[in-house]
């Protein structure tokens, strides 16, 4: 009888094993909604894209680490093939910044701002110039230099990588410059530990990805804000050459405190508007691109999308402001790409181009690199847009309408805090968690926002939301029930 009975659990058991297996099966998938198109590579070519740039004529030019730049024709095509490529320029030193003016390509390079032009239009660059050259390199492997687009003024920004990632050997490493049109080299920022990327969000303020490290408990997202210092002081002997631009150097920070204990003591010291939970949200945060193409890319308008080298990812930040202080809510977004992302580009057509390449870093894409595009299918994920901080908790709204029962139940939702040690040491744990008591769920008329009342907020602590109970009106789970609030201001009742 006990063999029987035992038979029939082990039979009832694989039955409820198959069909929970069969209803994962069913549910939708990031490749529903976000579609990869992968490109064939030419023969002999070594792309390991660094950055992107669409040019007027259409085409999107390449830049690599080898200091290539090569042209996609027709980029926006079903399919990407070899035949599209052509090499306009070599001979450069690793490409991790391009933007385009006046038929000029600008091309951020280790050692300096230089533009190419194709003037007898043969489909090559054929007159180089360089613009600004007002930093330095000793020759050690780290020392990257990432550009941005132009910005209002007609800027380039520059941030470069400390010497070996943890000092500052010749200026102006650990540092963010601007290249004014006139080729002029203002430095800018001071704090820098190791960019990833660097990029405008809709307003056209500048923000720049930096990695863990010594002074980073963990990878990061921040705002460049001329004056200020953002954590590193490794590059702060240079302010004896950057007196006219920033003023005196700041306070150092004291090692083993907290960031927001530092930055009330220390004016100049910027928070970082959104920390990556490490290992949770990638292990390098990289490129930086927002999209401002009026829903083409889905319901994200205006929201940022930052690369993950060693994950192959793409994650997805919204922020706001308190105050007048970043702050806001990362999200996962798209997995499975074929190398590490470094860059990324997102076009009016709202199309997000991504770079990666797996040499000098371990990446969970086994590609050594790879040029992919990802489009919006039209279909609609179930996903939350933003999360909001208000004085008594945190507003949710959602793509689609929300199942009323499981929004207005509290034990659909988990929350917990924690921050980062501030410290010279390389990286930090998780460190004075608190667990704030969600006390209420109230969801709107439309149904598509909730706003939790929630006892116990704490500032300078990553909030990390799990809203695995949710599900939409239709019944779905959401695509990816977790999101990150960096809280660096409390807002006013």
């Amino acid at each position: 009888m006990s063999r029987s009975i035992g038979m029939l659990l082990t039979c009832c058991l694989v039955m409820l094993a198959f069909s929970v297996e069969s209803v994962a099966a069913d549910l939708p998938t990031e490749q529903d909604y976000y579609a990869i198109t992968s490109s064939e590579m030419p023969a002999g070519a070594v792309l390991e894209p660094g950055a992107f740039q669409l040019m007027p004529d259409g085409r999107l030019a390449v830049g690599t680490r080898r200091g290539e730049v090569w042209m996609i024709a027709a980029p926006f095509s079903k399919e990407l093939k070899a035949t599209q490529y052509t090499r306009f320029a070599h001979g450069l030193h690793e490409i991790l910044g391009l933007a385009e003016r006046d038929g000029w390509l600008y091309v951020v390079q280790r050692c300096d701002v230089s533009r190419l032009k194709d003037t007898n239009g043969d489909g090559k660059a054929d007159l180089f110039e360089v613009v600004s050259d007002g930093w330095e390199i000793s020759g050690d492997q780290h020392e990257y230099a990432f550009g941005s687009k132009f910005d209002k003024n007609g800027d380039l920004w520059v941030t470069l990588c400390l010497t070996g990632s943890f000092t500052s050997k010749v200026p102006y490493r650990g540092w963010c410059l601007r290249i004014k049109p006139d080729g002029t080299a203002v430095p800018t920022t001071s704090g820098v530990r190791s960019p990833g990327g660097l990029g405008m969000n809709a307003a056209g303020d500048m923000f720049y990805t930096d990695n863990q490290g010594p002074w980073n408990g963990t990878c990061s997202l921040r705002v460049l804000r001329p004056g200020k210092f953002v954590g590193h002081p490794g590059g702060n002997d240079w302010y004896t050459l950057a007196n006219a631009s920033m003023g005196p150097r700041p306070k150092d920070p004291q090692s083993g405190s907290r960031l927001v204990v530092e930055a009330d003591k220390i004016p100049e010291l910027d928070l970082p508007a959104i920390l990556f939970p490490y290992k949770k949200m990638g292990q390098s945060a990289s490129g930086i691109a927002c999209d401002t193409s009026g829903g083409k890319f889905g319901p994200f308008q205006n929201q940022l999308f930052v690369g993950d080298q060693t994950y192959s990812q793409v994650m997805r930040v919204d922020l706001e402001q308190i105050d007048g202080v970043y702050q806001g809510a990362c999200f996962p977004f798209r997995e499975g790409f074929g190398a590490g992302t470094v860059g990324l580009e997102m076009t009016p057509q709202g199309a997000l181009f991504a770079g990666g390449t797996a040499r000098g870093w371990g990446s969970r894409g086994k590609q050594e690199f790879s040029i992919e595009r990802v489009d919006w299918t039209g279909k609609t994920p179930f996903e939350i847009v933003t999360m909001h901080l208000n004085a008594d908790g945190f507003t949710l709204t959602f793509t689609e309408p929300v199942d009323e029962k499981t929004a207005a139940a509290i034990n659909s939702y988990t929350l917990g805090t924690y921050t980062y040690i501030y410290q010279s040491a390389y990286g930090s744990p998780e460190v004075d968690h608190t667990e704030p008591k969600i006390e209420s769920a109230t969801l709107s008329e439309d149904k598509r926002s909730v706003r939790l009342v929630v006892k116990g907020l704490q500032r300078g602590h990553v909030h990390e939301l799990h809203a695995d109970g949710i599900r939409s009106h239709a019944g779905l789970p959401l695509l990816h029930p977790v999101a990150y609030y960096t809280l660096n201001k409390l807002a006013s009742p």
